[in-house]
This record gives structure tokens, sequence and C-alpha cells, in this order.
């Protein structure tokens, strides 16, 4: 069944995915944008919290997981968000659509190896300052575009209950910005034009391990690393004037220029106890450096912007009332919640932009095979309204796919 479905999909995706804009959010004005990648559904409605190694499952945020699968498991997402902007004066509200993820594992003995494509950072606002008076500027900025990641990952089962694993993942994607400057009572005004266009290489390594405490509970634990890396940013400035019909007058020469963007290391450690196939509850941690992207991609530098650490606490689990069960459907559903504060690192005006979400889920399992539908709910709040900021209030309604099936059989008959 995947087999039909794969290229078609991973076609479609791919248009899909360099066509969307992917956020609204007026803090994607900084660095590399909005970083969009939560994991696969599943760990999503629990708040990113994937410590157990699932065997029709995949985890994408720990490559050890991988060695764990017993099927072939597509799995692909995608997500309809509502947000409300608010300032301390007014508030409007944006929607919009977007494509998650898409991925491929396939199980090989003690080894599992997995792919895809994920849609790591968008870029998506309009920035107005409209001034009344007509011997001072009014200014629009406008940005769109993004990065994204392709990757192929290797799990391996040391013994029963403990594996490791790595993966390559290869960024690209184009971010664009457009910056007008003008006088209502002047016939010309300034527009000076962005373009960066972005490549790299990151490495990850992680491990997992679970064991008995009794004869019904497990323990486990999961770590995973991605190695500080190196974005390439051949980057493109164009400085122009226009009239009131924004018919471009005269142009600078175009101005080239080639940097490099240290994207830092990042950890993420977590634990969890539970039954299997029953229930879980764990906790996630994950930290990562701060960034200095200054005025790489376009973006006029201030002193009222700070790069500083960022950092992530989540707590989630789920419940199977009973997977096995015959006589009810809905004793098989899986039912997941989860809770996370994320600070971004972003600091604008001495305020820290974070990020509060509560998640909740539940895993539909398709009668007759593995494979199941899985639906996520997640409330939020990002940065604030205090000294003259933004404050987004959003609502994302997420759908996955899980689909498995049992590859390189040996058929018994001609």
């Amino acid at each position: 069944m995947i087999k039909k479905i794969l290229i078609g999909t991973f076609l479609l995706v791919s248009l899909v995915s360099f066509a969307q804009e992917g956020t609204s959010s007026p803090y994607s004005y900084f660095g590399i944008g909005d970083i969009r990648f939560k994991g696969s559904l599943e760990t999503r409605s629990m708040a990113g919290v994937g410590v157990e190694m699932d065997s029709i499952h995949l985890n994408i945020q720990n490559p050890a997981s991988y060695s764990a699968l017993k099927l072939t498991t597509f799995g692909v997402g995608a997500s309809y968000s509502s947000t409300t902007l608010k300032t301390d004066k007014e508030s409007v509200g944006t929607n919009r659509s977007t494509f998650d993820y898409l991925a491929v594992g396939v199980p090989m003995g003690k080894f599992g190896m997995a792919f895809g494509l994920i849609p790591y950072s968008s870029v998506g606002y309009r920035i107005e300052s409209i001034s009344n008076d007509p011997t001072i500027a009014s200014k629009r900025n406008d940005g769109s575009g993004g990065l994204s990641k392709v990757f192929l990952g290797l799990g391996y089962m040391i013994k029963p209950g403990f594996s490791i694993g790595a993966d390559i993942q290869y960024g690209f994607g184009k971010i664009e910005s457009t910056s007008l400057e003008f006088i209502p009572t002047v016939p010309v005004g300034t527009r000076q034009k962005n373009r960066s266009e972005l490549s790299g290489v990151n490495f990850n390594v992680g491990a997992m391990y679970e064991t008995k405490i009794n004869t019904k509970l497990n323990l486990y634990g999961s770590a995973s690393y991605g190695f500080a890396a190196n974005l390439n940013s051949d980057n493109m400035r164009q400085i122009s004037t226009f009239d009131s019909n924004n018919f471009i007058l005269d142009s600078l020469p175009t101005m080239r220029s080639k940097v490099g963007l240290k994207i830092p290391g990042k950890i993420s450690l977590g634990a969890g106890i539970g039954e299997k196939r029953k229930w879980l509850i764990g906790t996630q941690l994950t930290f990562q450096g701060a960034s200095d992207f200054d005025d790489n991609l376009g973006t006029a530098p201030s002193t009222d912007v700070i790069y500083k650490s960022y950092a992530k606490y989540a707590v989630g689990g789920y419940y199977i009332p009973n997977y096995n069960s015959f006589s009810s459907y809905f004793e098989r559903i899986v039912y997941r919640g989860g809770f996370r504060y994320e600070k971004s690192g972003l600091i604008i005006n001495s305020e820290d932009i974070n990020d509060i979400a509560l998640t909740v889920g539940a895993g539909f399992p398709i009668t007759g095979v593995f494979s199941n539908v899985n639906l996520g709910l997640e409330v939020g709040k990002k940065g604030t309204t205090n000294s003259g900021l933004i404050q987004e209030n959003y609502f994302n309604v997420s759908i996955g796919f899980s689909l498995n099936d049992k590859w390189f059989r040996k058929s018994k008959f001609d």
C-alpha cells in the first residue's frame, strides 16, 4: 500500500512545501524565521515528549528509535492554524494551512532506516509603521520563505532495550524581504529588496533505553544531540527608488555577499515511566546555545534585539484503555496530552519572547491493520504586549497518518 502512494505523495508535498507560507508571525522577521518543526504528530500531541521506542510510529526527533520499527512506516502530517495577533491597543486574526512533515521508516533486523522531508522554519510577515506626520517617513516590511530539510537516518539496536542512531540533514531554502520607506508628501520613496539562499548540512546522534522496573512498569530514557553547523547564505541586496505608482525609477548596482550562519548545538534529554501499550508519562528537556545572526539576512541590526540560549521544558504522555480490545473500538484509541514551555532565546526591548502551549490528541486505529489516523489540538500563547510588542494567541488543528506495511517479503508461490 505504501509503495503505491509514496512517490506521488513526495512529489505533491514537495511542491506544496515550496509554495506555502508557513507562518504569519511577526517574530519570523528575525534570524531564519519561525522554527516550525516540533516532531511527528504523535509526539507533538504529547508536547514533544518522545521517550518510548515505538514499533509502528516514527519518532523523527531521535534516530535511535528507528531500530525498534517492525513494519515499514509512512508518516505525514499537516495543520490548520488560527492566530490572533494582539497589541495593547488592537488585534487582528490570521489563518493558514501548512504541511508539517513527511517521513518513511524501514526496519532491517537490528537496524532501522528513515528518510523524509521537514519544513524546518518559515518567514511570513508584514509590518507597517504609518506616520500621520507628513514630515516623517512611513515604513513597510514584508518577508516570505523559509528553510526545509531532507534527512536520512539509521538506528541500531545494540541489545534489547538499548539503541543508538544518527542522521544527516541537508537544509535548503530561500528567504526574501522587502522594505519600503516613503513620505506621502514626497513623490519618491526608497525600496530595499533582500534575498538569501540558504544551504547547509548538519548531523544528529541519539540513544534510547528502556528497562523493566517490575512485571508491569517500564522505565524509559532518551538523549539526542544535534551538532553545531554552518549554514551558507548567498545574499543579494538591491536598493531602488519608486514613485507613487510603485514604478521603479532607478536602482543602485546589486550588492552580493556570502556569509556563514552558525547554528548552535542542541541537546535533548528525556525520561518516562509507564506500562507498555497502556500508559506513559514523561518529560523532555531541550537546550540550545545562543544564535548570532546580526545583519546576515538583510535584517537591520538593532540594540533592542538580543539572541540568548534556547530552552524547552515539556511534560506529556498517553493512555490506551485496552489496545487489544475486540468488543470496543473506543478502548483501542490512544489518548495523548501534554504541556510545554519554550524560551525562544529572542529578547526584544528587554522582553523575553516565550511560547507556552497545551496539547491534546488522539490516535484512531484503522481496523484490520496496524495503521492509524492521528488528530491533535494545540492552544498556546507566544510573545507579549509589553513594551509595544505583539502577543500571538494561537489554536492549531493537526491531522497525521501513520501507515504501516511489510516490505521485502519472500513469495512462497510464483
